[in-house]
């Protein structure tokens, strides 16, 4: 079980701006797209889109707001199955922080069908992978297989996510988990900044706060909180059920249909796109976030708050990020490491939540390199601020850009992540040459733009290292 951050600034595009295809014909045993499934329940089934090579992308809504959507790949023999619930700790209030994750770690403990044993020892029997992550704004529970035992992974995962018993003996003995992946993070650095810098930038709102929770509010949770949030956040209409690889569309619906049971039924719609109006900030919280740590190396992150992910300019802003530091030829890459031999590891990365985001550098480098480490950072950005990208830049990013999108496509789990994160984050699906158009578009004026506005804002500081208070004045 892992925590997730949406960081990829190349994925799926909605919004003013989005140039989704054209509605396709309706599939199904009627006329108008109807599909009959196991139980008597009726689908209405969308083909979203198709290829040369037999690929296929179709999207059923459900009774009941449920929503299923599979990508067939007929040249592979495996497929890999998600269910995502829109719900993560960008839900929870400062009492129950940690709940999402914690949750995602009980429901592998046992269902009123299978103990926690049952369910890995048949996960294991036909050597598939299954797992789960939680993210701010969502979580989800997936499994990677050989595509004649799809069936058994629709059957745990539905199991786990529909029946979990999240007893007060499972909860008790998994709180010590959760702590021990709260003091792994603590003993990493890197790890540690990244949270801190969360906090730093939005400050004590559901956002700066870490998926993981505290120590405080993990050991102060009970079995009411975290079998309440279940019981009240996994429901039909905020799930999404993505499938990839050797699948076929009526395949899933039926088993899915038989997962769920008499879950899917009534007149319910599925949850809109989360609008992120509970979190708006104009500016960083605060200027400067330390945890002080004896370590060799002074992890740093610089950043201010950057664009939702249905910003119009987001193409833009991800080609200006790929340039600024996202690759070995990127400005910060070749400034501060190739030329001086100053860190190790530099780059700048976007993440995008609903109605907000952030832009960030992270360094890692000696003790005294910070200063010149931040003062070559902060030189690179007014740079680019004023006078844009070259030509040449942008055209390299873009191709960057594009190539990553694709080689990152290559495997039955990264096309259902995609799945799952555009039905539930976007609203719709965008096929894939849709967003390489889009970024073809992309053009220098539109870049510098953009880092006008996003690399002129107030930044935050969040350093993980041998440093006091007072030394953050001088950085």
């Amino acid at each position: 079980m892992t925590t997730a951050e949406n960081r990829s600034p190349s994925g799926p595009r909605t919004g003013a701006g989005a140039q989704a295809p054209a509605p396709a014909p309706l599939r199904g045993g009627d006329a108008d797209g109807a599909v009959p499934l196991g139980g008597g329940a009726v689908g209405l089934t969308q083909v979203l889109d198709v290829d040369e090579f037999g690929g296929r992308v179709e999207r059923t809504e459900l009774p009941g707001g449920l929503r299923v959507i599979t990508e067939t790949m007929p040249g592979v023999l495996s497929a890999t199955l998600g269910i995502w619930v829109g719900v993560g700790s960008r839900d929870e209030t400062p009492g129950v922080g940690g709940s999402s994750h914690f949750l995602e770690h009980l429901l592998f403990k046992g269902t009123g069908s299978r103990t926690a044993l049952e369910i890995a020892t048949a996960m294991d029997a036909v050597g598939g992978e299954m797992n789960a992550f939680t993210a701010k704004e969502h979580t989800c529970y997936y499994a990677n297989v050989l595509a004649s035992d799809l069936p058994l992974a629709v059957t745990l995962l539905g199991d786990l996510v529909t029946d979990a018993l999240n007893t007060a003996a499972d909860l008790d003995s998994e709180r010590t988990v959760v702590l021990e992946e709260i003091a792994m993070r603590d003993d990493e650095p890197s790890d540690a900044v990244h949270d801190l810098f969360a906090e730093t930038l939005f400050g004590d709102t559901s956002l700066g706060r870490s998926v993981l929770g505290t120590v405080e509010t993990i050991e102060a949770l009970t079995r009411d909180d975290v079998d309440g949030w279940y019981r009240s956040r996994y429901r039909v209409p905020s799930i999404v059920v993505s499938a990839a690889g050797r699948v076929g569309h009526q395949q899933v619906l039926d088993l899915v249909a038989a997962a769920f049971g008499d879950r899917i039924g009534g007149a319910g719609r599925p949850e809109p796109v989360r609008e992120g109006t509970d979190v708006v900030l104009d500016a960083p919280a605060r200027s400067t976030g330390l945890i002080h740590r004896r370590t060799e190396q002074v992890h740093l992150l610089l950043g201010s708050v950057g664009m939702g992910r249905l910003d119009d300019r987001r193409y833009a802003a991800a080609v200006l990020d790929t340039a600024v530091g996202g690759g070995m030829s990127s400005r910060l890459f070749q400034e501060v490491r190739e030329k001086r031999g100053l860190v190790y590891s530099v780059g700048s990365s976007l993440t995008h939540y609903a109605g907000t985001g952030s832009f960030s550098v992270y360094a890692g480098c000696s003790p005294k390199r910070v200063s010149e480490v931040l003062r070559l950072v902060r030189a690179e950005l007014s740079a680019v601020a004023a006078d844009g990208l070259t030509p040449e830049e942008v055209s390299r990013a873009i191709g960057q850009l594009k190539g990553g999108l694709v080689l990152g496509l290559e495997d039955t789990g990264s096309r259902m992540s995609r799945l799952g994160k555009s039905e539930l984050s976007y609203g719709e699906y965008v096929p894939v040459p849709g967003v390489l158009a889009r970024l073809d578009d992309v053009d220098v004026e539109q870049v510098r733009a953009v880092a006008a506005d996003l690399l002129t804002r107030d930044t935050c500081l969040a350093v993980v290292g041998p440093y006091r208070e007072k030394d953050l004045d001088r950085l």
